[in-house]
């Protein structure tokens, strides 16, 4: 005869004292290995991922160590995961010819996911100033919107919400972050510009505040002059686009101006000049050189005009 209770099996520790949230978190953040065909990227993602040379060592690196840090992604609706952190290894992981990367799965609404996106990539060395201006905009809308909710148990994070609390994660001022938002406002072949360094960040940021068409009539105004706009051009165009008379002509002739410094000092390239000199002249040498002679032909014009 089967004594009673035989069934019941004991539980453990763990399972006694924990509760069912409890126990699904700690499913939840288990490491998984995860196909690459099941991942795909973030909708939005502003930080660009490249087959660039450190995208090559990282692959190297994958070959022979595996992805050290998981990823983090989400469970999508439609099927698989978005990777909302981890975008660099998955690509790593393919060039490397894995299968398969570890990877955590949280179950984050699109708010606190894209928070998290950009917090993980804005931690990276290099970032374009493209990628830094459309993640601190995503995290912005981000934090308002949570701000909007009415679900939200932490009233410490509903009082917290704006630029500040944006400038406060990222180290920097609050007038920074709006600085780099505006850039999303460029049209892309301005922003590309500035990725690369042909317009600097603060010209970069008046400009921004010129309608769509104007920027595209500034394009052909840089190429007229063949010249990247000075801080002090730039706020001046953008005047002029505030007062209604940004025009083309008007904008060339902004640009065409001499820059003030180019009118206070004539520069030669050394390689212009070592051609004249011992091949032991420094470039001090070769200065203190061509000021003698000058003062030498000077001297010489002198006698010529008092003859």
């Amino acid at each position: 005869m089967q004594k009673k209770g035989a069934n019941i099996s004991l539980k453990g520790y763990d399972d006694i004292f924990s509760t069912d949230q409890s126990r699904a978190e700690a499913q939840q953040e288990r490491v998984q290995e995860i196909p690459l065909s099941e991942l795909h990227p973030f909708e939005g993602h502003p930080f660009r991922v490249v087959d660039d040379e450190e995208m090559m060592k990282t692959a190297e690196s994958v070959r022979d160590f595996g992805v050290l840090t998981p990823a983090i992604v989400r469970p999508d609706p439609d099927g698989g995961y978005e990777i909302v952190s981890g975008h660099r290894r998955h690509r790593a992981s393919e060039l490397a010819g894995k299968e398969t990367m570890p990877a955590i799965v949280r179950d984050l609404d699109d708010d606190a996911a894209i928070i998290l996106m950009v917090d993980a990539n804005l931690q990276r060395e290099s970032i374009l100033p493209s990628e830094r201006a459309f993640a601190y905009k995503m995290k912005l809308d981000a934090i308002k919107h949570q701000g909007e909710r009415t679900d939200l148990t932490s009233t410490q994070v509903a009082q917290k919400l704006s630029v500040e609390k944006v400038g406060e994660d990222a180290g920097v001022s609050k007038d920074t972050i709006r600085r780099y938002i505006r850039l999303t406002e460029l049209i892309p072949e301005l922003l590309d510009m500035v990725d690369t360094g042909q317009i600097k960040f603060n010209p970069a940021v008046e400009l921004s505040y010129l309608a769509s068409e104007e920027q595209k009539d500034f394009l052909s105004a840089m190429d007229y002059a063949q010249a990247a706009p000075s801080l002090s051009q730039a706020q001046r165009i953008k005047k002029l686009a505030q007062e209604g008379e940004c025009t083309l002509d008007a904008m060339c002739e902004i640009m065409n101006e001499i820059k003030k410094g180019e009118l206070d000092r004539v520069t030669f390239k050394t390689d212009s000049l070592r051609k004249y000199f011992p091949k032991s002249y420094t470039n001090k040498q070769m200065e203190d050189k061509i000021i003698q002679l000058l003062e030498q032909w000077q001297k010489k014009r002198e006698k010529s005009m008092e003859r």
